[in-house]
């Protein structure tokens, strides 16, 4: 269950006061002064810009503040960027050069929509990144072996890949398991970063419910799912 668990996210399954305390236990695990800023995820590819540690606030609170975004991007230091995930690919994008940094939330909806790529798009245009710079950590997600979808999804994805892109294993008659990892890291290459620079983690979520959250596996167990955070930030000097 999520309240007995690090539960990051999840105001409508799990009790404002202790996601706020588990968030308080996770910020204290980096040294210095860090503001979160986070999002409102909608499964879409929207893209907020977090301006400075003012602007930098978590998007959804016991009071109901919300932005609605999948992608954060910022060059400010003292900010961390963070998506929840509990299935979905979350990526994390560094630029060594600018300084510049994003956080991605990448459902097969946002990862048909482009929002990882959007979100690089973003910080080429405000901080002068440079896709060949960028350096990609793809965190644990729902994997090829486990994330089995129905024809709407295959069709959506026929429509923005190649056919020959091989993002589908066939498990029975309209239906198959997709890989959003390998889909991800087609798109992130596609706008030019290097393959080398782009970090995987080996881990699916649906397999390993001792070690994350995953909705697919969990929610029609417990009817309850937590959410787990990646970030990424730039240290204040």
């Amino acid at each position: 269950m999520p309240e007995n668990s690090l539960n990051l996210a999840g105001f409508n399954e799990d009790a404002a006061e202790n996601i706020l305390e588990n968030r308080r236990r996770f910020l204290k695990l980096f040294p210095g002064q860090w503001a979160l800023a986070g999002c409102w995820q909608v499964h879409g590819d929207a893209v907020r810009v977090v301006k400075n540690l003012i602007d930098a606030k978590p998007a959804e609170d016991e009071h109901g503040d919300t932005v609605y975004c999948d992608a954060i991007v910022s060059d400010a230091a003292g900010v961390l960027a963070g998506v929840k995930t509990a299935d979905c690919v979350p990526i994390l994008i560094g630029d060594p050069k600018t300084g510049a940094f994003a956080a991605v939330h990448a459902g097969w909806r946002g990862t048909v929509a482009e929002v990882a790529t959007k979100a690089l798009s973003r910080m080429v245009n405000e901080y002068k990144t440079k896709p060949g710079d960028i350096v990609v950590a793809i965190g644990p997600a729902a994997g090829v072996c486990c994330y089995e979808v129905g024809s709407e999804v295959m069709d959506a994805f026929g429509e923005r890949f190649a056919p020959g892109a091989n993002l589908f294993k066939p498990t029975r008659t309209d239906h198959a398991c997709v890989d959003l990892i390998k889909a991800n890291r087609a798109q992130i290459t596609a706008v030019g970063v290097h393959e080398e620079k782009i970090y995987s983690a080996p881990l699916c979520t649906m397999c390993h419910t001792d070690l994350f959250f995953s909705y697919r596996r969990e929610k029609s167990v417990y009817g309850k799912v937590g959410r787990l955070m990646s970030v990424i930030g730039r240290k204040r000097v």
